[in-house]
């Protein structure tokens, strides 16, 4: 049966294997008598975890340790590309998909324009045979498959799964994405906010030590992942962060989609930078053409991004000196289009914030760029499936006595 967000496994007691294969994630070889040291565990129970452990494939021998005399003892270290992670980052107007390995690492990906507006039924479909396309050109199938994450550009109900009244996504409010995908992958399906999980992806393999630290994603809309405290913040009912409809001061007379006005993303989301471009006589129909504009010096393509990264940068004041992240990254398409935005923000963020907020704060462009989502999706995913429950469930499932007359 699935594991999902909608009907979650009850608790089972622990084998200690989960527990002790948190150890080993960090890809280390380890011996039994080291772990034996550090966990303070007997050797036999050692042996048994790691052999249980060796069971389900998470781990494996990686040849011997150096020896004080006598037999050199083996090594053993987790083993991510024994299993597969499916991840989906949908925005307005595109769709990146990865295959990874339990670390996160990417084997391999796709991309293709897709919009969101279409409506669930359509995207979900090209999702799930963009899907068995990965697998099948890299020789995997579902079996090997531990779970799915997919990030959409709405507010999302983190314990169902289902989009919540998305401002950009008519058609798809509380629909069951989560239940659509199973219908196919008989694994764990995740949904989050396409923002949160780009935060997610940006701190695991760019800043895995920074606690504090806001994603903010400059495309069609604008939205911000915050992680406080090494969490990953989703507020009450999944719509933190939505920093595009928070007014900014002196936009009062600028109407926007969502019934407001004076809203952030009517003035510095791409068709607001389009449309502010159309005022200079230059037309443009992605967020690369105006990157390229900017590249080629073109003063006014230069100046209405410099303005956008003001105006982001009025509102992401406010949002330091209340939450006082360390790390503000800026990623999306158009902040990925060039430094000026990047300026931009960091203009208005220094003079307005407080000193002491704005002391050690980075302001920095996303290394992962477009792969960020993607990432962080599989970062959800790989959190949920390698808790240290979860792979005692693993163990459990593997040792049952259905499961041993299966393997007969």
């Amino acid at each position: 049966m699935a594991i999902s967000m909608i009907t979650p496994k009850p608790p089972t007691p622990g084998t200690g294997a989960g527990e002790l294969f948190q150890l080993l994630r960090d890809g280390r070889p380890r011996t039994r008598s080291e772990l034996a040291t550090r966990t303070g565990l007997s050797r036999s129970t050692i042996a048994a975890r790691i052999d249980a452990l060796q069971d389900i494939g998470l781990i494996g021998a990686v040849g011997p340790a150096l020896s004080s005399g006598g037999r050199p003892p083996s090594t053993f270290a987790f083993v991510p590309e024994s299993r597969t992670v499916l991840a989906a980052d949908l925005g307005a107007a595109h769709g990146i998909l990865a295959l990874t390995d339990l670390a996160g690492n990417v084997i391999d990906h796709l991309r293709a324009d897709v919009d969101i507006a279409a409506g669930p039924v359509p995207v979900l479909d090209w999702v799930v045979h963009s899907f068995i396309e990965l697998l099948g050109r890299n020789g995997r199938d579902a079996a090997t498959l531990s779970g799915i994450a997919i990030g959409v550009p709405g507010p999302v109900e983190h314990s169902t799964g289902r989009p919540t009244k998305p401002p950009i996504m008519p058609g798809w409010n509380d629909f069951d994405i989560p239940g659509t995908i199973q219908r196919t992958f008989d694994v764990p399906v995740l949904v989050d906010n396409d923002v949160n999980i780009m935060a997610l992806g940006e701190q695991s393999f760019s800043w895995p030590d920074t606690e504090n630290l806001m994603f903010v994603k400059v495309a069609t809309g604008i939205g911000v992942g915050i992680i406080s405290g090494g969490e990953l913040q989703r507020g009450a009912q999944g719509s933190a962060g939505d920093l595009g409809h928070v007014q900014v001061p002196g936009g009062a007379s600028t109407p926007c989609s969502c019934g407001n006005t004076g809203c952030l993303e009517a003035l510095a989301g791409g068709p607001a930078v389009a449309r502010n471009l159309a005022a200079h006589g230059i037309e443009v129909a992605t967020a690369s053409e105006v990157g390229k504009l900017a590249e080629a010096n073109n003063t006014a393509a230069i100046a209405v991004l410099r303005q956008a990264g003001r105006d982001i940068g009025s509102v992401l004041a406010m949002c330091v000196n209340l939450l006082n992240p360390s790390v503000i990254v800026l990623g999306g398409r158009l902040a990925n289009a060039g430094e000026h935005v990047i300026a931009g923000v960091r203009e208005l963020v220094y003079f307005r914030s407080t000193p002491l907020a704005t002391q050690h704060l980075v302001i920095v462009g996303s290394a992962s760029r477009e792969m960020a989502g993607v990432r962080g999706a599989s970062m959800l995913v790989i959190q949920h499936v390698l808790s240290a429950a979860a792979v005692d469930g693993l163990v459990q499932e593997r040792s049952s006595p259905q499961s041993a007359a299966a393997s007969r």
